[in-house]
């Protein structure tokens, strides 16, 4: 008996032995890329939201609600899931040939979840680009959903500036990074992200990172970044870095490339400073109740696209990824709903579709029918 509950513990020890050496050694991995340093770390500190080490959001922005245990989310998140968290079947998406469309084009193309092309003023724009089939570090991680056609990193024509608002895995690709690095001309991104990019190879010339509040210009392209309620972090300690939504405005257009925020005040203060827009896109799916301060419900993305003072939505971080408990297609059936309640016009695009700026488009509710 005293063998075999040794012989036990031997087993137990090594096991946890091994996953102690496993996760040091993807701790120091490239796909987890790395912490800002220097100069950088530098003018993060003299950013006054950035306090011990870490950035804070605005407003205070509990990482789950009131009242909620982490051990009760834990366990709502790994055992309440919805039964059609994953759609039955692959979802459908138009496949596009990016490198002979006219750049002369104002058009906008969305890949899923939080992923676009943009081309604007005869540059293009790749935003959020993941093209992996999995969210995480690791393969066998969160898994993308199925597609009629799954566009790759290969699909991409050269990049003029490639927009990246936060470091979170379903944002920020290594894999994805890593096959465009020689077809991307430009980077901007919100400020401490870019330690990521210099450790994978990218030329720090490139790299421009912005605080809330500051500009860069690509001839008639100006980016300015701007505040959004949410957190960043790739590995344990969370808040290293930035977390950005993009006003993007051209010689005819004016946008907001929202990236990732629960709803606060600080769409109205957008609204009120860079409206009103002509299209904003904003993060509309992986919320639940629980952290709701950090993801927007659907009925707060109408709301966010009233305070933005913006003519036209397309709701994005859905259709892609299971990150939170609620059924795939939940996201653009509550959104459009509400949009349809308060008479406000939104935008469906089918993954892969060209959606042409300044045009007349047509959406449908491409998801019905789909288990």
């Amino acid at each position: 008996m005293k063998r075999t509950l040794k012989r036990i513990m031997y087993i137990l020890l090594a096991i946890i032995v091994i996953i102690v050496i496993a996760v040091f050694l993807l701790g120091r991995s490239a796909p987890i890329g790395t912490l800002a340093t220097g100069e950088r770390l530098e003018k993060m500190s003299s950013n006054p939201n950035f306090k011990n080490g870490v950035y804070e959001n605005l407003e205070v922005t509990p990482a789950i609600k009131e009242g909620v245990s982490s051990f009760e989310m834990l366990r709502s998140f790994f055992f309440g899931k919805d039964k059609r968290n994953v759609p039955s079947k692959p979802l459908p998406s138009i496949k596009t040939d990016f490198k002979n469309l006219d750049i002369n084009e104002n058009l906008l193309v969305w890949f899923g979840h939080s992923s676009y092309l943009l081309q604007l003023d005869g540059k293009r724009i790749l935003v959020d680009p993941v093209f992996s089939k999995y969210a995480s570090p690791v393969p066998f991680g969160i898994k993308a959903f199925q597609m009629t056609y799954n566009y790759t990193a290969a699909d991409m024509p050269d990049i003029d500036i490639l927009v990246v608002t936060h470091d979170h895995f379903d944002h920020l690709d290594y894999s994805t990074f890593e096959e465009i690095k020689g077809r991307t001309k430009q980077i901007v991104t919100s400020l401490g992200v870019g330690a990521h990019f210099e450790k994978w190879g990218y030329p720090s010339d490139k790299i421009h990172e912005l605080y809330w509040g500051e500009s860069f210009q690509v001839d008639s392209l100006k980016f300015t970044a701007a505040p959004a309620r949410h957190f960043a972090g790739r590995w344990f300690k969370r808040n290293t870095s930035l977390w950005s939504a993009f006003v993007l405005q051209s010689q005819t257009y004016k946008l907001l490339l929202g990236g990732d925020s629960g709803y606060g005040k600080h769409f109205k203060t957008i609204g009120e400073e860079h409206g009103p827009f002509d299209l904003v896109l904003l993060e509309n799916g992986q919320y639940n109740e629980y952290w709701k301060y950090i993801h927007m419900m659907p009925e707060e993305v109408i709301q966010a696209a009233e305070d933005l003072r913006a003519k036209d939505l397309i709701p994005v971080h859905s259709g892609k990824f299971p990150l939170a408990n609620h059924a795939w297609d939940e996201p653009l059936i509550r959104v459009t709903n509400e949009a349809k309640r308060k008479n406000r016009p939104i935008w469906t695009p089918q993954i892969g579709q060209v959606v042409y700026l300044g045009k007349a488009n047509q959406f449908s509710e491409w998801w019905n029918n789909i288990d």
